[in-house]
């Protein structure tokens, strides 16, 4: 007996679903949680200002120093940020943001003006992140020891240019940028361009090849390699990328201070990493987001905008800082393996 044929399949045709989601949007979803989970912890945070202090936290000078404050640290995160995701780690961003300070504060910097200050800073900054991606890539260096020995370094040569004194900055086109009436729209200079550093930083990871590879060479570097990546040359740009950003929050810190001084930076590697690893960028690389990466650093601003206006020690900021990112960690191994 012949058996029925059935009509070939068209392109009209339903397919049974299998009641499962296309990964990418499982990721997606993830990437959605992470980011509303992180608002809310801000949005929280506001509320406790706002209850504790209502008229200090809330008023607007503050939320505006807030915002300046982030802006140094946040430029330096988004270069950690790449760092991280590439699988490799920059203790020494801290000391290069002094370096850059001291060595763009000195007196014969200043006679170059406005100019000089801000190429000797990013010069200085990409310099040191040059070293670092050289002994990295090249020198076969672990990024730790490699990064440790910078952070010596750079904080020993900043303290033999400033000879532990204060350099004060006397251009007027430089420390006027720091003043209200620099306020565009109400919105200080710095915080617009930690704006668009991080806009930059989010095209460059979301819409270059140079992301993707980052990307690649931070999930598995060895199949990055067969892929046809350079590696090695991946990372020596990854390092001068987060040694240029190092550059631009030294000068927007010269901006906010007014001065150069060898203990600049000091713990900005902690707040960089702990800002990036909240912002679920995960330390053994191949995943992060830029806009993660700025929330983790609006959350610590604001925390230890809190703490100051409570009169609470800076001993209580470190340890709450150090649970979060105990915490921190303990979510991504939760969820790492359901990525």
């Amino acid at each position: 007996m012949t058996q029925p044929v059935s009509p070939p399949r068209t392109s009209t045709d339903k397919v049974p679903s299998t009641g499962q989601l296309p990964a990418w949007r499982g990721v997606v979803a993830r990437a959605d949680i992470r980011t509303l989970s992180l608002l809310g912890v801000l949005a929280a945070l506001i509320v406790v200002g706002g209850i504790t202090k209502p008229d200090e936290f809330l008023d607007t000078r503050n939320l505006q120093l807030v915002l300046t404050q982030g802006s140094v640290i946040g430029v330096v995160t988004v270069g950690m940020t790449f760092v991280i995701m590439s699988g490799g780690i920059d203790l020494s961003v801290g000391a290069i943001v002094a370096l850059s300070s001291v060595w763009a504060t000195t007196v014969a910097t200043q006679e170059y003006g406005f100019a000089g200050i801000l190429f000797t800073a990013v010069l200085v900054g990409v310099g040191c992140g040059l070293v670092n991606g050289l002994l990295i890539a090249y020198g076969g260096m672990v990024p730790f020891i490699a990064t440790l020995a910078m952070l010596a370094s750079a904080r020993g040569l900043a303290l033999q240019i400033t000879d532990g004194s204060t350099q004060i900055v006397s251009i007027d086109s430089v420390l006027d940028l720091g003043e209200r009436d620099a306020y565009i729209l109400g919105v200080p200079p710095l915080v617009l361009v930690f704006a668009v550093v991080t806009i930059i930083g989010w095209l460059i990871l979301n819409r270059t090849t140079f992301g993707r590879r980052t990307v690649a060479v931070g999930g598995n570097a060895e199949a990055a390699r067969l892929a046809g990546i350079d590696v090695r040359r991946q990372r020596l740009y990854l390092y001068l990328l987060s040694g240029l950003c190092c550059g631009i929050a030294a000068f927007l810190l010269i901006i906010l201070s007014g001065s150069g001084q060898n203990t600049n930076g000091n713990l900005y590697e902690l707040d960089a990493i702990a800002a990036a690893i909240i912002g679920g960028t995960l330390l053994s690389g191949g995943r992060g987001t830029i806009v993660g990466s700025v929330l983790g650093v609006l959350i610590f601003t604001t925390i230890t905008n809190i703490f100051a206006l409570n009169n609470l020690q800076s001993d209580v900021q470190q340890i709450a800082k150090g649970a979060i990112i105990v915490a921190a960690v303990l979510v991504q191994r939760r969820t790492a393996g359901t990525t």
